[in-house]
């Protein structure tokens, strides 16, 4: 067992006295019911480009990094699917944001696609119908009283910039400040709310760490740090552009979606599985988070060690995790006005001796010196990643709050997958658990949580899951070439939670569809 200074043993005790158990079903007496959103939160539902518009080589589109890779390999995607069609939004987009207007919610998420803005990536082919669009999609949301929540990334790169190394070449950094700097001047006079990238620790841990996303790029513990590290300065780089040159003018407020599960220790009474537990949320949320809201800035401290060290281990003279300079450290460190933040589901986490992997790997739970499980209790869903564990909400909301200060935290994305039933009782109750576990840190915890997001709207193209795992609060039939939409029972339940700012009781919702269209697709 390591030693441990008192900071730690600290933590170790909160944390201790936080771990309870994740599997008891949801009480319909919990007075977390009958507790109320603030009037100004903020409740919407998300989409995001590739995975709902189609039209994906139409006036003037570039080929994005997903177009390539599900048309190159198919075998890749459980269904082997696409998203050239997806849910026809190009065209749809008006239906689309009526589904949104039915919720009554007051915003609504999604994100632009790089490829149909600028099809090279750069600033020399700027695509007028791309330009066009988009303005039709923020002109109708507002005229729809719907304020658009706009993510300028979602994992869509242009295929040519992937040519020259995608993220894991730092001069796409350049390339995404060009872009950020041309959506703010063609939409920042009419939109308030912006994401600058989703999730960039999916991106890169997946997409050049294991090869389980676009790029499919396999450099786990190599090129996942240098995309990690440049995606970081992209973000900072345009939030002050537009701090510097838009601020003023157009008066929004710029954020980022980061990404997490909550880590429990698997042992819940052992030193050193509270500390792998605290130490993984540092290397997967801390990665991060830390540089832009710690007071400090600059990657997790106990990650650069743990990193460092496992890579002197292997005989290399510098830490495969690259470094900051001070410059971009103070560049980087409070470049958000609030911290977007998406989350699904938990795991368990054991600690793991120095080297118990193989002396090479690069792994990254060999470089956080960690073993991650799950909990065989805990309630399964579809989708082999998703597990519901409603508590770790609170529990993760709580850890941002004391790690950072607690900052405004909008929830930009949280849903549950199942195969496109109508009568989708898993995911209102998921909805309900998880929701009750906000109005918790609300109100229990003084947590600043500002807004919460559906994922998602609508049934859509859900990455290598294709069509077979569906999120949405509308189900879309992908067998009908009118793409038509139909409103799920979750639909129903969100409406009246947005309306009322309580959550229903189990009793509230009656949903009657009409058959046959109760089905699976």
């Amino acid at each position: 067992m390591k030693l441990y200074g008192a900071q730690t043993l600290w933590l170790v005790a909160r944390l201790a006295l936080a771990t309870s158990s994740t599997t008891a079903p949801p009480s319909t007496d919990d007075p977390a019911l009958e507790l109320l959103f603030p009037e100004d939160f903020l409740f919407s539902s998300a989409t995001a480009s590739y995975q709902v518009e189609g039209a994906w080589n139409v006036s003037g589109k570039g080929e994005s990094i997903w177009d390539r890779t599900t048309h190159e390999h198919p075998e890749k995607i459980l269904d082997h699917s696409n998203g050239d069609v997806a849910c026809d939004s190009y065209h749809k987009y008006k239906e689309d944001i009526q589904l949104a207007k039915s919720l009554g919610t007051p915003m609504y998420r999604f994100s632009l696609s790089w490829p149909r803005l600028l099809p090279t990536g750069a600033l020399d082919v700027v695509n007028d119908d791309g330009v066009r669009y988009y303005n039709a999609v923020i002109d109708e949301c507002i005229a729809n009283g719907i304020e658009p929540v706009v993510t300028i990334f979602h994992w869509d790169l242009p295929q040519p910039l992937q040519d020259l190394g995608g993220f894991s070449n730092g001069i796409i950094a350049d390339y995404f400040e060009d872009f950020a700097g041309l959506v703010f001047d063609k939409f920042g006079g009419k939109v308030k709310w912006w994401l600058t990238l989703n999730e960039p620790y999916t991106l890169c841990q997946e997409g050049y760490g294991n090869g389980a996303k676009a790029p499919l790029v396999v450099a786990e513990g190599r090129a996942n740090y240098l995309c990690a590290h440049t995606m970081l300065k992209a973000h900072a780089r345009a939030y002050r552009l537009y701090q510097r040159k838009f601020k003023a003018a157009q008066r929004g407020k710029v954020g980022i979606s980061v990404n997490s599960y909550c880590f429990w220790p698997k042992n819940a009474t052992d030193l050193d599985d509270q500390a792998a537990s605290n130490r993984w949320q540092q290397f997967i949320l801390g990665w991060f988070a830390n540089p832009i809201f710690s007071k400090d800035g600059d990657y997790p401290a106990i990650m650069k060690e743990y990193i460092r060290d496992a890579s002197l281990r292997q005989g290399l003279k510098r830490s495969r995790l690259p470094e900051f300079s001070q410059e971009e450290i103070q560049m980087i460190r409070g470049s958000a006005d609030f911290m977007g933040f998406n989350t699904y589901s938990s795991r368990l986490v054991s600690s793991a001796p120095a080297g118990s992997g193989k002396p090479s790997s690069t792994a990254l739970v060999d470089d956080g010196q960690v073993i991650v499980t799950t909990d065989p209790s805990w309630e399964t869903t579809i989708a082999p990643w998703h597990f519901v564990v409603p508590e770790g909400m609170r529990r993760v909301l709580n850890w941002i709050k004391k790690e950072y200060g607690n900052p405004s935290v909008f929830i930009t994305e949280n849903g549950y997958p199942d195969g496109g039933d109508l009568k989708d009782v898993g995911r209102v109750n998921y909805y309900r658990s998880y929701l009750r576990e906000v109005l918790k840190a609300i109100h229990y915890d003084n947590c600043t949580v500002i807004g919460y997001t559906a994922w998602s709207l609508m049934d859509n193209f859900e990455w290598f899951y294709g069509y077979a795992n569906r999120f949405g609060l509308f189900h879309v039939d992908f067998n009908d070439p009118e793409k038509p939409r139909t409103a799920k029972m979750s639909a129903e339940f969100y409406k009246r939670l947005v309306s009322t700012r309580k959550l229903p009781k189990d009793g509230d919702v009656i949903f009657l569809p009409s058959p046959p269209s109760e089905r699976r697709p």
